[in-house]
């Protein structure tokens, strides 16, 4: 059942040359954030999960901030669709 909801935008020959690419580090810690969400859902009182899933959020938040200031502001909301994401408020 978990393993269906997950993305696989990129394929196995991108992710093997993208490892670093901050597309594909978010594109994974989307991954691991609709996962840890999952588990939540049955286990609410998991209290390291919840932390842990709080810190990849921020990752993955600073990521992003990063992608919409330095890089192209099309790629990010491209990236922003494909995930289907809120698209976050940048100070």
């Amino acid at each position: 059942m978990v393993k269906n909801s997950l993305i696989s935008v990129i394929s196995q020959k991108e992710k093997e040359e993208n490892w670093g690419s901050v597309e594909f580090q978010v594109l994974s810690f989307t991954n691991k954030i609709r996962r840890l969400t999952l588990h939540l859902e049955l286990h609410k009182k998991d209290y390291l999960s919840q932390r842990g899933l709080r810190k990849i959020l921020g990752k993955r938040q600073r990521l992003l901030a990063y992608l919409s200031k330095k890089k192209n502001r099309l790629c990010y909301k491209e990236l922003i669709g494909q995930l289907n994401i809120r698209e976050t408020k940048i100070r």
